[in-house]
C-alpha cells in the first residue's frame, strides 16, 4: 500500500488528519492556559501535543521498510513509553518549590495530559483524544467554581486578595513574593487586564486575584501590598472594601 506521496503506507491523508486532530486539540488546551496567562501557553502546548502525535506515527509506520515477516517484530508501545518519560523532564523544569509553596504543578500535569492527547490522536483514537480534551476543560474551568461553592457551603473559605497595579513594572513577582514570604501559600492566581476609562491615560492596570492557603497575618499582608510602589488598590473578600 502506497501513501499519498508514493511512499510506503504511513504518509497518507489519514496520518495527516491524525496530526491535524492532535494540533487542534492541543491548541485548545494551550489556549485555555494562554488566557489564564500561565508560564506555558498556546505555543508550548500545541508543540507538545503535535510532537507526541508525530512520535506515535513514527512508531507505527516508520519501520515498515525494515520489517520482515517472522524475523523482525515492531513494538509501537516503546516510543509511547518514551514520550511519557521524556515529558517528565519538561514537567520537572516547570515545577519549583519555594518554602512550603509548590508552583507549576498544574502546568506540568496539563502538559503531560496534552502529550497523552497527542499520542491518542496519532494512534488513531480521535474520539478518546477529544473526550480527554473535554475532560481537561471541565477540570480547568468547572472544578474551581465547584471548589469555591463547596468552600462557601461548608464555611471553609480560603482568603482571597485582589491587587490592582500599574502594568509593565514587573509587580506580579513582587506581589507573589511578598505573599509567600508572609507565611501564606499561593493556591491559585488569575490576572485580568484593566482598561482605563480616561482615553488620555496611557498607563494600563492589571488586577490579580490570589487565593491563599496556610496561616498568616492577612491584615499585615494587605498593608504591605498597599505600600508597594505602583499598587493602586488592595482588597480582600473577607472585608469587601479596598485598603
Amino acid at each position: 500500500m502506497q501513501g499519498v506521496f508514493g511512499e510506503p503506507t504511513g504518509q497518507g491523508w489519514l496520518q495527516i488528519g491524525e496530526l491535524g486532530v492532535a494540533f487542534v486539540l492541543s491548541a485548545i488546551i494551550g489556549l485555555e492556559r494562554e488566557l489564564k496567562q500561565k508560564a506555558a501557553g498556546l505555543r508550548t502546548y500545541t508543540v507538545v501535543g503535535f510532537g507526541a502525535a508525530l512520535f506515535m506515527l513514527v512508531s507505527k509506520y516508520g519501520f515498515t521498510d525494515v520489517l520482515e515477516t517472522g524475523r523482525i517484530v515492531l513494538d509501537p508501545s516503546r516510543v509511547a513509553a518514551q514520550i511519557v518519560s521524556g515529558l517528565g523532564f519538561i514537567g520537572g523544569g516547570i515545577i519549583f518549590v519555594k518554602r512550603d509553596s509548590v508552583r507549576g504543578l498544574t502546568t506540568a500535569a496539563s502538559i503531560w495530559l496534552t502529550a497523552a492527547v497527542g499520542s491518542a490522536a496519532g494512534a488513531g483514537l480521535p474520539i478518546l483524544a477529544a473526550v480527554a480534551t473535554g475532560a481537561y476543560l471541565l477540570i480547568a474551568l468547572a472544578l474551581p467554581v465547584f471548589a469555591r461553592f463547596a468552600a462557601r457551603v461548608t464555611g471553609v473559605a480560603r482568603p482571597l486578595v485582589r491587587v490592582n497595579y500599574v502594568d509593565g513594572r514587573g509587580l506580579l513577582r513582587d506581589v507573589l513574593g511578598l505573599i509567600t514570604d508572609s507565611g501564606f501559600q499561593v493556591a491559585d492566581v488569575s490576572t485580568t487586564q484593566q482598561r482605563s476609562e480616561n482615553p488620555d491615560d496611557t498607563e494600563q492596570s492589571v488586577e490579580v486575584v490570589v487565593h491563599l492557603n496556610g496561616r498568616g497575618n492577612l491584615e499585615s499582608v494587605i498593608t504591605e501590598l498597599s505600600e508597594l510602589d505602583g499598587v493602586l488598590s488592595v482588597a480582600t473578600d473577607q472585608e469587601g472594601e479596598p485598603y
